[in-house]
């Protein structure tokens, strides 16, 4: 039961993602900055290698804020009283995700620069994308896109029930990037069938009521059309 144990524990990871997101209103705020920031990249079309950092750097602000969250709760747990040391710990806490905040940006400051003074010399150009970038991309979207409206809709766990299904949203985000890159009709059937038996185990299961399920392929499936028809 290996695999059965692995899931478990990711859905407490990922619901810790999501409790962070729905009561630290700083970290919706730093998602908000990565998609962003991810666009930006993306628009500009960085190398490879440019777009690790760009994206190391807003994982770092993203783990700091959590971090920062993380001690906070301890810190509430055992000084529920107000403490010098507590405030303390609380404040340095605060003060590692300026310096990485800080830090992350003067990095992308660095690396997009080359980028944003060619637009001024050159004019604007939106870059253009081999299709599994534009779909990796994609996922990375519709994931985050799934965590903030479920921070915002406050029910469910990201394993298991809420607005809208985070199964549903990657299966038909999924699909379109197979039928932009396969570009054939039974391809792209086939795998509509499969995203749309996803869809259907949520509500078979009861986990999701069949709106939320609609809600969520529809959200899955739109963002990575705009990408597709934008990038590619």
């Amino acid at each position: 039961m290996p695999l059965k144990s692995w899931i478990e524990h990711a859905g407490y990871a990922i619901e810790g993602v999501l409790h962070a997101a729905k009561t630290q209103r700083h970290l919706r705020y730093h998602f908000y900055a990565a998609i962003l920031v991810l666009l930006v990249v993306f628009i500009l079309g960085v190398t490879r290698t440019e777009f690790l950092i760009i994206s190391l750097a807003v994982i770092l602000v993203l783990l700091a804020e959590m971090l920062n969250t993380a001690v906070e709760a301890t810190v509430d747990l055992l000084s529920p009283e107000r403490a010098e040391k507590a405030g303390i710990a609380k404040d340095v806490a605060a003060g590692a995700v300026l310096i990485t905040s800080f830090g992350a940006a003067v990095m992308g400051a660095i690396v997009l620069y080359p980028y944003l003074e060619n637009i001024f010399i050159e004019g604007f150009t939106i870059a253009r994308h081999i299709g599994p970038d534009i779909a990796i991309f994609a996922l990375v979207l519709v994931l985050i896109a799934v965590v903030l409206l479920k921070s915002y809709m406050g029910k469910g766990k990201p394993l298991s029930g809420g607005m809208p299904s985070g199964h549903a949203a990657l299966a038909f985000s999924v699909w379109t990037s197979i039928t932009f890159i396969s570009g054939n009709f039974y391809v792209s059937a086939a795998s509509f069938i499969l995203a749309l038996s996803v869809a259907a185990s949520r509500i078979s299961k009861h986990v999701h009521h069949p709106f939320e399920v609609v809600a969520g392929a529809a959200i899955g499936a739109s963002i990575t059309f705009a990408l597709f028809r934008i990038f590619s």
